[in-house]
This record gives C-alpha cells, sequence and structure tokens, in this order.
C-alpha cells in the first residue's frame, strides 16, 4: 500500500456579478485594466488558478503564473487543461481589450499545441495573447507560452465571434 501526504488548498473568490454588471458599460480594455490594477476583482477562474499577475494594453494580455502541484494531471505535470486555459484567456482578453462598450465576445474555437511539459522546475510562466486580425463579426489572435528560461512550452490560435450586447447589458 503507498502511504500519501495529502496536501490542501483553501481559496477564495469574488461575487462574478461583479464584472456582469460592467459588461457593456465599460470598453474592453477598461474592464481588464480594472483587473490588472486591482481596482476591480479578479474572476472566479483566476482565482482558482492562482494567477501571479495580469498585464494589459489595447491588444494584447499577458498571464503570469507559477505551476503548482493542484495543476499536476497524473504523469506529474501541468494539466492540459489548465495550459489551455491560461491560453484562451491570453487569447480572447486580448480581443476584448479592443472592444469599445456595447460590444461582446465569445471564443468559436482554440488549438492548441503542446511543446513541452510544464513542472514546478520550469519557473514562472508567461504567457501572452495578442490580437492578429478584428473585424465586424469575428476576431483571430494567439497566443504563446514561455517558461521561465523563455521557452515555448505551448501556442494557440482562436477565433472570437463578436456580437453587439444590446439592451441585454
Amino acid at each position: 500500500m503507498t502511504e500519501t501526504q495529502d496536501r490542501t488548498r483553501t481559496f477564495s473568490w469574488s461575487d462574478p456579478s461583479v464584472h456582469a454588471s460592467l459588461i457593456g458599460r465599460r470598453t474592453g480594455l477598461e474592464l481588464l485594466s480594472g483587473m490588472a490594477d486591482g481596482s476591480l476583482p479578479a474572476p472566479p477562474i483566476m482565482q482558482l488558478i492562482d494567477l501571479a499577475e495580469m498585464r494589459v494594453q489595447e491588444g494584447s494580455v499577458t498571464l503570469l503564473i507559477d505551476p503548482q502541484e493542484f495543476h499536476y494531471n497524473p504523469l506529474g505535470s501541468m494539466h492540459g487543461g489548465v495550459i489551455s486555459t491560461l491560453l484562451d484567456t491570453a487569447a480572447a482578453c486580448s480581443v476584448h481589450s479592443t472592444l469599445p462598450a456595447g460590444v461582446g465576445y465569445t471564443s468559436l474555437d482554440l488549438n492548441v499545441k503542446f511543446l513541452r511539459p510544464v513542472t514546478l522546475s520550469s519557473g514562472r510562466l508567461t504567457c501572452t495573447g495578442s490580437v492578429l486580425q478584428s473585424g465586424r463579426r469575428t476576431a483571430l489572435a494567439k497566443a504563446r507560452l514561455l517558461d521561465e528560461k523563455g521557452r515555448l512550452v505551448a501556442q494557440a490560435m482562436s477565433s472570437c465571434m463578436l456580437f453587439p450586447l444590446g439592451d441585454a447589458a
């Protein structure tokens, strides 16, 4: 019988209705900048994965995260779902950073390429998304995930659908 040393993790999150109440009333850049500078709470997913930092500029969002054991899959490396979450967030938020108030978006697809395993020894990860093209109805963005040594560990392409929020905002 194998003995394990159990670990625990406790975290809290902010009421997601805070963000929902601002959708359509602020530009994407204003909303994301508020999250990055702490004047708005981080959304629950960022607290769930223990995001260290977010940097925002129009057309690009960068996320920083330190790999943790609670990100691991049974193979002893960061789960692909966590990596995909980082890539999707960086790419889609980059699109969001370009949108005026009253325009929403949603991811249409995410194509991820995993290039090397991520472990605690990978050090702080930097995931940077950027908008490649934006039209009236769709936008295309990419994201790249680098380890602490600057090595590419994963990358993704994402399409987002853009739509007016109307009176529902």
